[in-house]
């Protein structure tokens, strides 16, 4: 697998079994890791994703699989937050879909970082 780019190909996607209705799905990620890309040290932290599918809903296995993709990967909350932000709205294209990062203390300070898409 590689570490330079998120495999948004790793996500799958399934028929929404009620388009005809709005109603939101919330997924927490407790155990995620990445890398810090100035120390090389691991930062741990929840990714929370909410949305509302459209025609379609996040097979679970498979959002499992594209974030342990960046358990090797040197990236900053900002950009990390925004890129599962793009690449999940692009994939499943949900009515609203809102991910929030936050992260374990590193010398004492914690951070949360979160980004929205509407259609």
């Amino acid at each position: 697998m590689t570490t330079e780019s998120t495999p948004r190909e790793l996500l799958e996607i399934f028929d929404n079994p009620n388009p005809q209705r709005d109603y939101e799905i919330e997924i927490d990620c407790p155990e995620f890791t990445s890398l810090c890309p100035k120390t090389g040290q691991p930062d741990y932290g929840t990714i929370s994703i909410s949305y509302c599918p459209d025609k379609c809903c996040i097979e679970l296995k498979s959002l499992k699989y594209y974030l342990q993709s960046f358990r090797t990967k040197g990236i900053f909350y900002e950009s990390l937050v925004n890129d599962i932000l793009d690449d999940l709205a692009n994939v499943a294209n949900p009515r609203w879909m809102e991910i929030t990062g936050s992260f374990k203390a590193r010398g004492g300070i914690t951070t949360s970082v979160t980004a929205e898409f509407m259609q």
